[in-house]
């Protein structure tokens, strides 16, 4: 199919609105740009709505990694046994806003109780099962796209301030082995040369040779809507307020009072998705979590790889726009101003674990991470209507499993086979 006008000028036509949409997807980050070109790889009519663009709000800004070897659920990452120690700084790797406690309690009970450990074994192998099928997915897409230049693959580097802190990460790098991700524990020379000018604080890295990164995110994004496009894919800047299963499909009502009718809708709105899951009558318990950056002139420092501080939340991105500072965690809503102090305190941070590192003419951000307690994405149908799928919750995975939920999606609309066992991650798994 030739490529269509660009869809970013396009007005819905009257044979849209009488004849309705195939496909609809609401939300224009990755996960639905990756879904689109799925879609349309197979021939259907698709059209993604989103209020802003294609690859303009969270999508845009995150670390930038295909973190493939990120298998452990956030429960069973130490983050529990951290909880105290980061909560009690205001501006720590975790913050939780007071008067937002209340209204963020039954999904913190729930988080506690996905770390147990007669659910550990479950959540490990449903995630190890998305890394490895979302890390063929994206290369094939890479490749078909013609993005595969914007790929990098020099690893990544955990680094530990303490003998007591490396041990601890042990378990973690044990139950990765069992699924056959590669890393070395290096000290010394070794880890000076992962990363020089590392200040000497850090005793002990883990380097993981398969970890991946992106050029940058934002570009990623619009070059694979790019390719999306030129199959057929089309855009719609429009706000959802609502949304309702028909006989047929679905029906949207846009922020203007006008509706849209669809055979099929796909809810991919990050962080706002659990509201128009709320329309249709399914209660997912997803929670927002704030996280901020600050991306520096490329020239700020020469980091080799991605560098992870686990210790303290945050890690350090090399783009080719920049230098990526960010990670921390704001549980605190869709509502909430942003709180900047947040970034300036990781940059403060940075300065000190990377001595020499310029501070200056960066560019703070903050993004909403749609996360469930139990670390994976929310991928199925809605109870009631077949034709409605779900697709959002990835947490601080989403770049990472895009390619992966887009082959789902594209599965569960065709009614073929699904790649993997999606009980794992049911809509109807919080009931």
């Amino acid at each position: 199919m030739g490529r269509r006008p660009s869809s970013a000028l396009r007005a819905p036509s009257p044979r849209d609105r009488a004849e309705g949409i195939d496909i609809a997807i609401v939300g224009g980050g990755i996960i639905g740009i990756c879904a689109a070109a799925y879609l349309a790889e197979a021939g259907r009519d698709v059209t993604i709505f989103d209020r802003t663009g294609i690859c303009e709000e969270t999508s845009s800004g995150n670390a930038a990694a295909f973190a493939f070897s990120d298998v452990l659920p956030l429960a069973h990452k130490g983050m529990i046994r951290q909880l105290p120690k980061w909560l009690a700084d205001p501006l720590g790797p975790l913050s939780i806003p007071p008067a937002y406690l209340p209204k963020l309690l039954p999904w913190l009970i729930r988080f506690w109780r996905a770390g147990a450990s007669e659910k550990y074994e479950a959540s490990l192998a449903a995630q190890a099962g998305m890394m490895k099928l979302a890390e063929a997915e994206w290369m094939g897409l890479l490749d078909r796209s013609g993005t595969r230049r914007m790929l990098r693959e020099d690893g990544s580097l955990e680094v530990y301030e303490s003998e007591a802190e490396f041990k601890a990460s042990l378990p973690g790098w044990a139950a990765r082995k069992r699924f056959d991700i590669g890393f070395s524990h290096v000290e010394g020379d070794a880890l000076a040369a992962l990363q020089p000018g590392l200040s000497p604080r850090f005793v002990k890295g883990t380097f993981v040779p398969g970890w991946k990164t992106v050029a940058d995110p934002k570009l990623l994004g619009k070059a694979v809507w790019a390719y999306a496009e030129t199959k057929g894919a089309r855009f719609e800047k429009a706000r959802i307020d609502h949304v309702d299963a028909s006989q047929h499909g679905a029906t949207l009502t846009l922020a203007d009072g006008t509706t849209r009718q669809a055979r099929h809708l796909i809810v991919a709105a990050g962080a706002w998705s659990h509201l128009l899951a709320k329309d249709l009558g399914d209660r997912i318990p997803l929670e927002t979590e704030r996280g901020y950056n600050t991306t520096l002139p490329k020239s700020a420092f020469d980091v080799k790889r991605m560098l992870i501080f686990s210790g303290h939340g945050f890690v350090i991105t090399p783009l080719e726009t920049g230098l990526r500072v960010g990670g921390a965690v704001e549980l605190g809503g869709i509502e909430r101003p942003s709180n900047y102090a947040r970034s300036k305190a990781l940059l403060r941070k940075a300065q000190n674990f990377l001595p020499g590192l310029d501070p200056s003419g960066g560019r703070e951000w903050m993004g909403f991470r749609p996360s469930l307690p139990d670390s994976l994405p929310v991928i199925g149908r809605a109870r009631p209507a077949g034709n409605i799928v779900y697709a959002f919750g990835h947490g601080h995975l989403g770049l990472t499993q895009a390619a992966a939920t887009a082959r789902l999606i594209r599965e569960l609309i065709l009614r073929q086979n699904p790649t993997l066992d999606l009980s794992a991650f049911s809509p109807n798994r919080f009931r």
